[in-house]
C-alpha cells in the first residue's frame, strides 16, 4: 500500500480507504463487516470513512467496534456531519449547535476520544458559513477533531471557506469529499484547481460508479440479481450509468483491462490516483475478498499508452 498526503496537510492516508456507505451497520451483517475492516487493516489500508447518518449511527458502531483492537495512532478516523438525525429543527444542517452536538455523539458511537478528520457532508445555505467555522475551528482547539474538511461542496463554497478561514485565523480545511469516477468527472472543471492551488486534497467516493466500473451490467441486459442496481433503495445511484452508450464504453475499458492483466476495478481505481489532486480512493465492500482485490490497485502503475487509449475511450 502506498500513502500520500491529505492535500498539504502533514497527515498521510493510505490511497485505497475503506467507506461504509449503503454497507456497514445497514445491508451487510456486522460480523462480515468487521472482516473486511480487518482485511482492509491488514492490507495496509489506514484510512476509514464513515458519517453519522449512515444508517443512523450504526455505522459508526460497527466501525468503531471493528477498530477498536488496533492502536489508535495506527488509523485515520474520519466521519462527517450535516444530513439529519433527528426530526427536531436543529437536527440537521451545519449550525454551531448541531456541529457540536453530533461530534460529541459520533465520538461516543466510535468509542474514540477523537476523529483525525471531520467533514462537512453538504453545504448549508441556511447557515452563515463563519459559524460552521468557527465551530469547527473550535472542535479542533479542543482536540476532538484534528483536521476538517467538506463533502460535496461547489468551488465558489470551498473558496469563500478557504479565504474566510485565512481572514479569521480558523482551522483551514484540508481535504474535499467528492464523487468522482470515469464516468463522472465534473470536478476536473474548476473543483480540482481550485483545491490544488489551496492545498486541498481530493478524498473520492464512488471510484467504481456504484460498481458499473466493475463490468457487472451489461448493454441491453437487465442488472444481474443481487446487484445494486436492483436493490429497491440503492438502485437509484446506479441506474443513472445503466444507458447502452455508457455500459458500450465500460466493455471497451474492460477489454482493456484484460489485455493489461489486470481487473477493470482495478484499472478504474489505478486511473482515479492518477489525476491530479487525488489522495485516496473510498472503496465499500460487502465481501473481504472485494478489499483483497481493490487494494492491489495501490500498485498499479498505467502506461502512458494506457492512459491516453483509456481517454479516447471516455471522450468519445
Amino acid at each position: 500500500m502506498k500513502y500520500r498526503k491529505l492535500g498539504k496537510s502533514g497527515l498521510r492516508v493510505s490511497e485505497i480507504a475503506l467507506g461504509s456507505w449503503l454497507t456497514y451497520g445497514g445491508s451487510v451483517e456486522k460480523e462480515t463487516a468487521i472482516r473486511c475492516i480487518d482485511e482492509a487493516y491488514e492490507a495496509g489500508v489506514n484510512f476509514f470513512d464513515t458519517a453519522n447518518v449512515y444508517a443512523r449511527g450504526e455505522s459508526e458502531k460497527v466501525v468503531g467496534e471493528a477498530l477498536r483492537k488496533y492502536p489508535r495512532d495506527s488509523y485515520v478516523l474520519a466521519t462527517k456531519v450535516f444530513f439529519p438525525m433527528g426530526d427536531g429543527p436543529n437536527d440537521r444542517g451545519l449550525s454551531r449547535k448541531h456541529i457540536i452536538e453530533q461530534c460529541n455523539a459520533s465520538l461516543k458511537r466510535l468509542g474514540v476520544d477523537y476523529v483525525d478528520l471531520y467533514q462537512c457532508h453538504r453545504f448549508d445555505p441556511e447557515t452563515p458559513l463563519d459559524e460552521t467555522l468557527r465551530a469547527l475551528d473550535d472542535l479542533v482547539t479542543q482536540g476532538k477533531v484534528l483536521y476538517t474538511g467538506v463533502s460535496e461542496w461547489s468551488a465558489v463554497q470551498i473558496n469563500d471557506a478557504v479565504h474566510l478561514a485565512d481572514r479569521n485565523g480558523y482551522d483551514r480545511i484540508v481535504s474535499n469529499q467528492p464523487v468522482y469516477n470515469m464516468l463522472n468527472r465534473y470536478i476536473e472543471k474548476d473543483v480540482l484547481p481550485l483545491s490544488e492551488r489551496e492545498g486541498i486534497g481530493q478524498v473520492v467516493f464512488s471510484p467504481l460508479a456504484q460498481g458499473v466500473l466493475t463490468g457487472k451490467y451489461k448493454p441491453g441486459h437487465p442488472a444481474p440479481e443481487g446487484s445494486r442496481a436492483s436493490h429497491p433503495q440503492q438502485g437509484a445511484f446506479v441506474q443513472r450509468f445503466l444507458t447502452d452508450d455508457t455500459l458500450v464504453k465500460v466493455e471497451q475499458l474492460n477489454r482493456m483491462a484484460l489485455e493489461a492483466g489486470i481487473s477493470l476495478a482495478n484499472l478504474a481505481l489505478a486511473w482515479i490516483l492518477r489525476q491530479p489532486g487525488v489522495s485516496s480512493a473510498i472503496i465499500g465492500a460487502s465481501r473481504p475478498e472485494q478489499v483483497k482485490e481493490n487494494v492491489k490497485a495501490s500498485e498499479i502503475d498505467l502506461t502512458p499508452d494506457l492512459l491516453a487509449a483509456i481517454d479516447a475511450v471516455l471522450e468519445g
